[in-house]
């Protein structure tokens, strides 16, 4: 295992007790942690297999799981798997099961198929090789299946987080370089001291990964709000699950979506 994938995998095993306690919480109080955009994307899957890549601690594995799917969680942390299987068993859910692995390494150690390949909100940023990402979604995934991808869009990573809504770039669009940083968390845990490491991708870079994989691009959605809060002045919207910069409504990319099929 290389030094980055180590250092992240020790920096994501410190939030997991946290995370698995928050979410937890959260789906004792409603039935899903899918946001109302995800839902609407991913259409009706009941009877699918669904795989789960960077599952964390399985909430958004056992939110698919009730929307009558099976379900495969996938994650590098054996912490997070640990927790994702008590979670599943805290609310009764059997339709899902966990692995542990590296995302990039499925082609070597899982070969079931899968109709849909699910990954969501915050994942991109900690593959350290997106060809190789794309290659091994390929591998899981059914010829009549789709990937189902949320995350950051790449043109809202430039931002100075702490300054928004002003904007001020702090990081380059076209930055190649790892990023280190040495603290973690903060939307599901209290921040930890952990070493960990991450990359950008442009819009481009990531549609081209998935081409060069072999697979096809049928709709790529862009959205002016935010999966996460980054400041009190954003306004929270239960219809997308999305909050928003009133200042910047309408004006600048926050979030993306796709879904890919094999050509």
């Amino acid at each position: 295992m290389d030094k980055y994938t180590e250092a992240n995998r020790r920096g994501w095993a410190a939030l997991a007790a946290d995370h698995y306690e928050t979410y937890r919480d959260r789906l004792r109080q409603a039935d899903t942690t899918l946001a109302g955009t995800q839902i609407k994307e991913l259409g009706d899957i009941r009877g699918k297999r669904v795989v789960h890549l960077q599952c964390n601690v399985g909430a958004d594995t056992v939110s698919l799981a009730r929307l009558g799917a099976s379900v495969t969680g996938v994650d590098l942390v054996p912490d997070n798997i640990r927790f994702a299987r008590k979670l599943a068993a805290d609310f009764g859910i059997v339709d899902a099961v966990f692995i542990e692995s590296d995302v990039l390494d499925l082609i070597n150690t899982h070969h079931e198929k899968y109709d849909v390949v699910f990954t969501t909100e915050g994942v991109l940023c900690w593959i350290r090789d997106l060809d190789l990402w794309a290659q091994n979604v390929r591998h899981v995934l059914a010829d009549d299946g789709f990937l189902y991808l949320l995350d950051g869009h790449p043109f809202y990573m430039v931002w100075d987080e702490a300054r928004l809504p002003d904007l001020v770039v702090k990081y380059p669009y076209f930055h190649e370089d790892v990023e280190r940083d040495t603290a973690i968390g903060g939307y599901a845990s209290e921040p930890k001291e952990a070493e960990h490491f991450t990359w950008m991708y442009t819009m481009g870079g990531i549609v081209t990964a998935l081409s060069g994989a072999g697979l096809h691009i049928d709709w790529l959605h862009e959205y002016d709000w935010a999966y996460t809060r980054d400041s009190d002045t954003q306004h929270y919207s239960e219809e997308t699950g999305g909050y928003q910069f009133p200042e910047l409504r309408g004006k600048l990319p926050f979030t993306f979506s796709l879904r890919a099929s094999v050509r």
